[in-house]
């Protein structure tokens, strides 16, 4: 950013245009009959220290440009609308990407957020700005991404538990008990309780996974209300600093859970 800050100075139209005059005004004092053509008396300095003159006065006024206050509050403005609009591209293609995943429930609920999103991000594009809003815009924009990450990692997750067959996993529990009530064999009889345990605990991590995807599902519903909601107060300005409280929380929520659903993914990928 602060490269961004510098270069921003150097290339202001107004430093641009006194740089362009400089040169000029370089190449007029070094010519020995530019002066007396057009004064009619006249000197010339070398190229040298005429264009450094030039420079001198160039750099000079891109200094006091970054001492302005003025041209600091205007920089950062056009950085805040600069990572707001980076921030309405991702969720765009996050979108797009989640669309792949999601059944038709979802995708429904996945059209509205982004159309909330899209009203929000119209409305700061031809609306009046201040610090607040553009902060609230902001977060809010954060909770659509961490919304769309996260519901596509639940619905890929809620796909593959619904593959796994548990009724044939119950099946074969219930067959190899019925197997110890008969087996004499004390090494056959240790193998099927192995494989009743392990089984067993499938079921159980598939159960606490469910419930857990449940939560989940919870979470999305408050996050899309979140979203809704705020996009009601941003379109009728009204805006306060619990707000932007509110959303770090919503977004830091989002976050822990599609970072388990992740690792659980990238787990599952490495075995």
């Amino acid at each position: 950013m602060r490269g961004r800050l510098v270069a921003s100075a150097f290339f202001k139209l107004r430093n641009l245009g006194i740089l362009a005059t400089a040169m000029v005004l370089a190449a007029l004092l070094s010519d020995p009959n530019a002066l007396p053509n057009m004064l009619g008396y006249g000197f010339a300095l070398p190229d040298a220290v005429a264009v450094s003159g030039g420079l001198v006065m160039y750099v000079a006024f891109v200094l006091q440009t970054l001492s302005s206050k003025q041209f600091h509050e205007e920089f950062n403005r056009k950085e805040k609308m600069r990572t707001i609009r980076e921030l309405n591209r991702q969720a765009n293609r996050l979108s797009s990407e989640a669309r792949r995943n999601t059944n038709n429930t979802y995708l429904q609920k996945l059209k509205k957020v982004m159309e909330d999103k899209n009203d929000i991000f119209n409305s700061y594009s031809t609306g009046e700005h201040s610090y607040l809003k553009e902060r609230i815009v902001e977060q809010t924009l954060n909770l659509v991404t961490a919304y769309l990450k996260l519901l596509n990692n639940f619905c890929i997750r809620s796909r593959e538990l619904n593959a796994v067959d548990v009724s044939s996993v119950a099946a074969r529990i219930n067959n190899n008990n019925r197997k110890l009530s008969f087996s004499r064999d004390a090494r056959m009889t240790e193998d099927v309780r192995k494989i009743i345990e392990m089984d067993e605990k499938l079921i159980n991590r598939m159960k606490d996974e469910k419930k857990e995807l449940e939560r989940i599902s919870a979470k999305l519903d408050y996050m899309e209300s979140t979203v809704n909601m705020f996009k009601h107060q941003i379109m009728s300005s009204i805006e306060n600093e619990d707000m932007l409280e509110q959303l770090e929380t919503a977004v830091n929520e989002a976050e822990a859970l599609d970072t388990v659903l992740e690792d659980r993914r990238k787990s599952r990928i490495r075995h």
